[in-house]
């Protein structure tokens, strides 16, 4: 049995999300002379099921070499990306404010898919699955759009919002995983840890 396992994410939420069901974690985060920006690069005609595993795949390898390097201790190595899409279209992180805009206005008074894609390894061993849910946007006015951009919670968020936070009083409904929809299924996340020996 693994006492903890490396979370290779920037993001606060997968972090409370593994505590929620009782996961000890340290972070093992890309240091300053990694572009890892270039991971996320969509490939023409990629589907997006494909892409959101790809780039999932390509952060674990970047972290397990990372942890090979620094000469940290050993333990398993979880990644995930969240990928929003309408269709066959990826809606990635907005690049500034009005491209945040162009997105949100895609996604009112339309349902669209979250795809969250959770990778772990631990010594030779890798497993992965991909999470797909469908959330429905409520329409939505320009001022409210606006309104919503000017939190600042579209930035840094694939489909520019986040489920969590204010956006969820737009959102009329939700098939799949919560979680998931946040950037960890943790169904999925569970069962693919207790395949490897860790204990939630």
């Amino acid at each position: 049995m693994s006492a903890f396992i490396y979370l290779a994410s920037q993001s606060p939420r997968r972090s409370q999300l593994l505590a929620q069901i009782g996961v000890s974690h340290r972070l093992l985060l890309p240091g300053a002379g990694e572009d890892a920006e270039s991971l996320e690069l969509v490939h023409a005609g990629e589907a997006p099921a494909r892409y959101v595993a790809r780039v999932t795949g390509l952060k674990l390898d970047a972290a397990v070499h990372r942890l090979a390097l620094q000469g940290l201790e050993k333990a398993p190595v979880l990644c995930a990306d969240t990928t929003v899409c309408l269709g066959r279209e990826i809606l990635g992180k907005p690049a500034d404010a009005a491209d945040a805009e162009r997105i949100l206005k895609r996604l009112s008074g339309q349902t669209h898919r979250v795809l969250t894609a959770v990778a772990i390894q631990k010594g030779p061993m890798r497993v992965s699955q991909v999470s797909a849910s469908w959330v429905r946007f409520a329409p939505m006015s320009a001022a409210q759009i606006k309104t919503y951009i000017a939190t600042g919670e579209p930035m840094g968020k694939a489909g520019a919002y986040g489920i969590q936070g204010a956006a969820a009083a737009h959102i009329e409904q939700i098939r799949g995983s919560y979680s998931g929809i946040m950037g960890l299924p943790l169904f999925e996340t569970a069962a693919l840890l207790r395949s490897l020996g860790v204990r939630c």
